[in-house]
C-alpha cells in the first residue's frame, strides 16, 4: 500500500502555490506508506540549462567544493545549490552528459535523482512531513509535479528505493502496485542501453516509458503502449517537462481518484488528498477507468 498525489495546473496564478499544495496532499497520505517519501517539482528553469539533481548521504562533506571541482573538471561555469541532503547543479544544456561523468568523478558517492531542464526530485526515508519540510518543499514553485508515499513490500527502505523514479530527462514515475514481468522488461530495456539504479519494479516502469518516449511516443502514446506490455496491477501517475498522465491496469485493484476545474488536474490515492483544493467543491471528480489513459499537457493547451 502507498499513497500517490499529483497535480498539474492550468491556472499560472496558482503556480506560486504548487509546493504548498502538493506538501499538503502528501502528509495527508501518510498512513498509506511512511517507510520514505519524494516529490518531483516541475520548476522554472533557465534558457540553455539544465539542472542535476544529486542526493549525498554525506552532504556535509560531498557538496563542500563541489562547484570548484565540476568547474575544473567541465571548464565551464557551474552553479550549485544545497537542499539538505540534495543538491541542484545547473550547468550548460549541451553539458548534460559531461556533468553526469564529471559529477562521478569528483563525487563518485552522489546519487542521481534527475535530469531536466525544468525537473527536481527530492526524496528521502521517512514520513512525508519530514521530507517536505528538510526541503523546503512548501516554499516551492512550478507548473506540475507529484509525489509518493511508500510502505516497501518488495524492496528494502532506501532513498533510491523511494519514488518517483527519474530515467530520462525531465521525466519521472510514481507507482502503486506490482509488476509480475519486471524482470524479463528489465533484461529487454538493458538491452536498448537503458540504465537501473536499483532492483524495483517501478524504476523498471519508468524506463519503459522513457523507452517509448524515445522511440517518438508522446506520453499518453506511451502510456497506452504499456497498457499491452506490462503485466501486473498497478496505478501509475507520470510527469514530462510539459505533460502530466494517469494509467490503472486493467483490474484497477488500486484506489484512485481525480478530480478537474478549470484551474487544474489534480490526482489522489484517496480524495481526503484533495479535499483542501481552492474550488474542490465546484470540480468534477471522477474514479479513473481500468486501462485507460488520462494525459494533459501544457504545449497542446497553448
Amino acid at each position: 500500500m502507498c499513497g500517490i498525489v499529483g497535480l498539474f495546473l492550468k491556472d499560472r496564478s496558482l503556480e506560486g502555490r504548487l509546493g504548498e499544495l502538493l506538501s499538503e496532499m502528501l502528509v495527508t497520505m501518510t498512513d498509506r506508506g511512511p517507510d520514505s517519501a519524494g516529490i518531483a517539482i516541475y520548476g522554472s528553469g533557465d534558457a540553455g540549462k539544465v539542472k542535476l539533481t544529486v542526493q549525498s548521504a554525506t552532504p556535509e562533506t560531498d557538496f563542500v567544493g563541489l562547484e570548484g571541482a565540476l568547474e575544473a573538471e567541465l571548464g565551464s561555469k557551474v552553479s550549485v545549490s544545497v537542499r539538505d541532503t540534495h543538491a541542484v547543479v545547473t550547468v550548460d544544456a549541451g553539458l548534460a552528459d559531461a556533468a553526469r561523468a564529471a559529477i562521478a568523478a569528483v563525487r563518485p558517492n552522489l546519487r542521481m535523482m534527475s535530469v531536466g531542464e525544468t525537473i527536481e526530485i527530492y526524496k528521502e526515508t521517512g514520513l512525508p512531513k519530514d521530507v517536505v519540510a528538510r526541503f523546503g518543499v512548501s516554499a516551492m514553485t512550478g507548473s506540475h509535479g507529484i509525489g509518493h508515499t511508500r510502505m516497501a513490500t518488495e524492496s528494502a527502505v532506501t532513498t533510491l528505493g523511494a519514488h518517483p523514479f527519474s530515467t530520462g530527462s525531465d521525466q519521472c514515475l510514481v507507482h502503486n502496485g506490482s509488476l509480475s514481468n519486471h524482470n524479463n522488461l528489465r533484461r529487454e530495456l538493458i538491452k536498448a542501453g537503458m540504465g537501473f539504479a536499483t532492483q524495483n519494479d517501478s524504476e523498471v516502469a519508468a524506463a519503459y516509458l522513457t523507452a517509448e518516449m524515445n522511440k517518438g511516443a508522446n506520453l499518453g502514446e506511451a502510456l497506452d503502449h504499456a497498457i499491452g506490455d506490462l503485466d501486473g496491477f498497478f496505478t501509475f501517475v507520470v510527469g514530462t517537462k510539459s505533460g502530466f498522465g494517469v494509467l490503472r491496469d486493467p483490474i484497477a485493484c488500486k484506489p484512485a481518484v481525480m478530480a478537474e476545474t478549470d484551474q487544474y488536474v489534480a490526482f489522489g490515492s484517496e480524495y481526503r488528498a484533495l479535499v483542501n483544493l481552492p474550488g474542490i467543491e465546484n470540480a468534477r471528480v471522477w474514479e479513473p477507468e481500468p486501462a485507460t489513459v488520462y494525459f494533459w499537457d501544457h504545449e497542446q493547451a497553448a
